[in-house]
């Protein structure tokens, strides 16, 4: 007896025996039934923000960061407009600094906005209510910057600036030109965060019982370094090819992320280095 043969033949009418028939091949449906592994999600995890493998679609890459510099460009455009119109127009500078009220709500806004950007992936991917949240994210966080900005000197908030334009250019420029992958040291972020966060806590028990100079000092020289540091650490997420990279679907995401970082950048620089309008 053979085993393991099996042999379909095709008898003609003639009697004489045919050759064994080939299958059929698959259709359209069939063969696309389990989605495409580059676009469709088939990979184990595709859905999350972050990815491990690199992207090969090079045209991708370029329209993704090209579409989140140019949303980032408008981000920076509108909050400079805020921090000059409330550092020269003296009326308005005078009313947000004796209406505190409205900062408190800008940073209930910011803050409900951003956690829904983060943490929500659905309005975060959802045309348009992810350009709106956007739009109402970037609003709040410039007027919180432009307030900051009006109780220090005209001259220094635009030393500041220009410095924060040099430093965020020179990381932008350092992360895309470096083979170090800055995306593998989350452990020297958490490290810094933790710093910060310590600093942080003791400035704010300390300074009901008086103004600390030199800690202050500190804090923000640590603040900035730590945002220079994720300023980087998410330029090189945007550009790919690295241990960790984004989503070209998440483009709203990271947006959101370096226009924070470069916003933060600012206030702890003007914290260093900006002269008190009252000196």
């Amino acid at each position: 007896m053979t085993q393991g043969k099996v042999s379909v033949t095709n008898k003609s009418n003639s009697g004489s025996d045919g050759q064994p028939m080939a299958s059929a091949p698959p259709t359209y449906e069939e063969a696309t039934a389990g989605g495409s592994p580059s676009y469709s999600g088939a990979y184990p995890g595709d859905s999350e923000m972050l990815t491990e493998f690199s992207w090969d679609d090079q045209n991708i890459r370029r329209i993704f960061i090209r579409k989140v510099y140019t949303i980032l460009m408008l981000q920076l455009a509108v909050t400079v407009a805020f921090v000059a119109l409330f550092i020269f127009c003296e009326p308005l500078k005078y009313y947000i600094q004796t209406n505190p009220g409205w900062y408190w709500a800008s940073y209930v806004v910011f803050f409900v906005t951003y956690l829904t950007l983060s943490c929500c992936r659905g309005p975060r991917r959802q045309f348009p209510w992810n350009l709106i949240l956007l739009i109402i994210f970037t609003l709040s966080l410039s007027y919180m910057t432009g307030m900051l900005s009006s109780y220090y000197n005209t001259k220094s908030v635009i030393i500041c600036l220009g410095i924060t334009a040099l430093v965020c250019l020179a990381i932008t420029i350092f992360s895309f030109q470096t083979k170090i992958d800055i995306t593998s040291y989350q452990g020297v972020l958490l490290i810094f965060c933790t710093v910060l966060f310590i600093c942080g806590l003791v400035l704010a028990i300390i300074l009901p019982f008086g103004y600390v100079p030199w800690l202050h000092a500190v804090y923000a020289a640590l603040g900035a370094i730590l945002f220079c540091m994720f300023l980087a650490f998410d330029t090189q997420m945007l550009m790919g090819k690295k241990q960790y990279t984004i989503s070209p679907e998440e483009y709203i995401f990271a947006t959101l992320s370096i226009y924070l970082d470069i916003v933060y950048i600012f206030s702890f620089i003007l914290q260093l280095f900006g002269t008190s309008e009252r000196e």
